[in-house]
């Protein structure tokens, strides 16, 4: 939300138009993927402790905040059904970012089935264009 408050002071002093939700998106090339090495899509796991190590091909890793051309940073989704592509990726207990440029993380998740997709936003945290989302996947915590 400060983003979207910050672009739009910006958009006003600098006279540029104002399209309602929707920000400036950084463009991704052709190709660029991001998935999860580890978990598995099905993988069963013991412990509520799940160490989680993102891929990406085609793109590089860069902190938020760093503007580099076909780079950006992670964000892992867990438990949400959609998002909207056009704005900044929330962030809460379900939207984790990996503002620093990370790779991998060990993340806690209560005992049950959870859904878990990767998303690579730009600098703003804002999704690129074309989208760099990974296929949703499910594990169970037991």
């Amino acid at each position: 939300m400060k983003i979207f408050i910050f672009w739009m002071l910006i958009t006003a002093i600098c006279g540029l138009p104002i399209i309602a939700n929707e920000l400036p998106r950084s463009s991704s090339p052709d190709g660029a993927q991001v998935y999860f090495i580890e978990p598995n899509d099905g993988d069963v796991i013991n412990g509520t402790k799940i160490e989680v190590v993102f891929g990406l091909s085609g793109m590089g890793v860069a902190p938020a905040g760093i503007e580099v051309m076909n780079t950006g940073h992670h964000h892992l989704l867990i438990d949400v059904d959609n998002i909207d592509l056009q704005m900044p990726i929330p962030s809460d207990a379900n939207h984790l970012h990996f503002g620093g440029g990370q790779t991998e993380a060990v993340i806690e998740l209560e005992p049950g089935k959870h859904t878990l997709q990767l998303i690579l936003a730009d600098h703003l945290h804002i999704p690129h264009n074309p989208p760099v989302v990974s296929e949703v996947i499910t594990i169970t915590v037991e």
